[in-house]
């Protein structure tokens, strides 16, 4: 069985203290050979000159590819294009592709309001050159209609030029195999157009359930139980997430998962660990 590729994903630091220790983490992380690392945006150009700073940093720092993230929401084309071209130059061949949350106080979905329109841009603009990845929900988007609405969306973004789809965490490894069952029903071919399994550690229980929260992912009863009952031992906090996500990873790999993007929150640790116990590296 061939092991699955794997990738971090990073948020610009808000200090300079957090920008130099992310620099760090990119050194750590990227002596394990990941296939790119990704570079978080937030919705309407909050954090774009962070992000910039960040990209342009890990570009010139190593060779491992970099995917800045990209939303739409507020954002008119001429911005875009602008930052397509600029990432062009950086010699960046990878987009992750979002529509992203509409920031308080902002009126206004802008001239791509979506995901699907965003993919059509970048193709409109840059034709092949970027290798684009979109959002995809195993447990359905928090704002969808209906499973199946969300799972048209998803198909949409495919047919539009979608070259692979990152998923939200989950813990259920069932969500994620049946979403993969349902596009192929639906005629995507994800050996072409990978179901890439977006995996979060576990390592603060009260950070783990606002992200939950605020994003739709479910976390299982079991897990809510058994964080809870640890109250503050950090330690068992972590011992009890590593084994949660180690034997969802393991999981997901026997079913023939084609990569997996760890949400590394910053952190080189439990990544590293992950990435290694699971035997990606060897």
């Amino acid at each position: 069985m061939s092991k699955p590729a794997f990738s971090f994903e990073f948020f610009p630091a808000k200090t300079e203290q957090g920008h130099e220790k992310l620099l760090s983490t990119y050194d750590e992380l990227n002596k394990l050979s990941p296939s790119y690392f990704s570079v978080t945006y937030g919705a309407g150009g909050s954090t774009r000159s962070r992000t910039l700073d960040i990209v342009q940093a890990l570009c010139t720092r190593g060779d491992t590819g970099v995917a800045p993230h990209m939303s739409c929401i507020g954002d008119d084309k001429s911005e875009i294009a602008e930052l397509l071209t600029h990432y062009k130059s950086l010699g960046i061949n990878r987009i992750v592709a979002l529509r992203g949350d509409l920031p308080s106080g902002q009126v206004g979905m802008g001239e791509l309001p979506f995901a699907l329109d965003l993919v059509k841009f970048i193709r409109e603009h840059s034709g092949d050159h970027f290798r684009i990845e979109v959002a995809a929900y195993p447990e359905m988007h928090p704002q969808a209609r209906s499973f199946d609405s969300d799972i048209d969306n998803l198909v949409n973004k495919f047919q539009a030029g979608a070259d692979a789809a990152i998923t939200q965490f989950f813990y259920n490894a069932d969500s994620y195999l049946y979403l993969r069952d349902t596009l192929e029903k639906r005629g995507v071919d994800t050996v072409t157009k990978p179901l890439v399994a977006g995996i979060m550690p576990i390592t603060n229980s009260s950070n783990l359930m606002r992200f939950a929260d605020s994003c739709g992912a479910d976390i299982p009863r079991y897990v809510r139980k058994q964080l809870a009952d640890f109250g503050d031992d950090r330690k068992a906090i972590r011992e009890f997430g590593f084994d949660v996500v180690y034997r969802l990873c393991e999981r997901l790999i026997s079913e023939g998962v084609p990569a997996m993007h760890f949400y590394s929150m910053n952190k080189v640790e439990p990544n590293k660990r992950l990435v290694e116990e699971l035997g990606l590296t060897t």
